[in-house]
């Protein structure tokens, strides 16, 4: 990748990490409801209460004694997901995708046995990976059943759409693909492949690895310029509502497409990463500007998802190189 100077990304209306925290986050994001989103059991309750569909919730853990009755309740051969409620990244999330007498199946095919599980969700609620490294609480979810639209984008993990979403209005959007370098994670830190989504049509528009554009997904070599997205006004409308949910005017809206259920929202971020713009080739910060500058600020979701389709819909603004 090339060298691009801080004057060449401000033309280019990138926003760098200071702006996005002191103008948008600090801004926009009032700090006492920065735990509904960082939380994703206070997350799902909060869907839940706004008809916001998310994975399917089993049951959560919440104290170490509970630990060693766990098992029964997860040996129905079904899939399922463990997470920390107060997790970040990815991180200290294990998906099974079903288990066999006393064994349970990872999607690479690895077995667990029980004490795996148990020690997983003990280190869940020790805090090992919750922000902070406070005590935490494990949910235990329905994993989801991958839409056949991904059959060959992803590497064992399930891809998911990162929407930011500012004052209401869905600004920019990507797809996440798993790759065996990101272990089936749709991380972009981790090696997944993120791909820039128009915002008229769902199209993808062009895919980066590590910061290097692809054009093939590099486990299954399937071509990454023919995706679209599906019942994409559904989908941002999705993501927009979950403005009204929480309170946060500057968020990032992580969503799934499942088989049987639809969009399903994944969790919210109140401190979205930045690198949607490299996956874009587009900066954030015209965008942002042009919602700041409405007069109208009385529309309704459905109002302000048109709005932004129109208004962001591929090809304005500047590329990257």
């Amino acid at each position: 990748m090339s060298w691009i100077s801080p004057f060449t990304l401000k033309g280019m209306g990138i926003l760098g990490m200071n702006r996005r925290n002191h103008a948008f986050v600090a801004r926009y994001n009032p700090r006492c409801h920065y735990p509904l989103v960082d939380n994703k059991l206070k997350t799902k309750q909060l869907a839940s209460a706004y008809g916001v569909p998310t994975p399917t919730l089993r049951f959560i853990v919440s104290a170490q004694h509970e630990v060693r009755h766990v098992n029964k309740q997860l040996q129905n051969g079904e899939g399922f997901a463990i997470k920390p409620a107060k997790g970040s990244g990815g991180k200290g999330i294990l998906v099974i995708s079903g288990s066999r007498g006393n064994s349970f199946i990872k999607s690479s095919g690895r077995r667990l046995d029980e004490r795996d599980i148990q020690r997983h969700i003990s280190n869940i609620l020790a805090g090992l990976y919750s922000l902070g490294g406070t005590p935490d609480t494990a949910l235990i979810e329905d994993i989801i059943q991958m839409d056949p639209l991904f059959e060959g984008y992803s590497h064992q993990g399930i891809p998911d759409i990162r929407v930011i979403v500012f004052q209401g209005y869905p600004v920019m959007a990507m797809l996440r693909l798993a790759t065996e370098a990101s272990d089936g994670k749709a991380n972009l830190h981790q090696g997944a492949v993120g791909v820039g989504l128009d915002m008229a049509t769902g199209k993808g528009l062009r895919a980066l690895q590590f910061g290097k554009p692809v054009l093939l997904h590099p486990d299954t070599r399937k071509p990454l310029d023919s995706i679209t997205i599906p019942d994409w006004k559904h989908l941002l409308t999705l993501a927009s509502r979950c403005y009204e949910m929480t309170g946060l005017g500057y968020i990032g809206a992580d969503i799934v497409l499942d088989r049987n259920r639809g969009p399903l929202m994944l969790e919210l971020n109140a401190r979205p990463g930045l690198a949607i713009q490299m996956t874009n080739g587009e900066g954030l910060l015209q965008r942002l500007t042009a919602i700041e500058t409405l007069t109208c600020n009385n529309r309704n979701i459905d109002e302000r998802v048109s709005w932004a389709m129109e208004s962001f819909g591929k090809t304005k603004g500047t590329t990257l190189p």
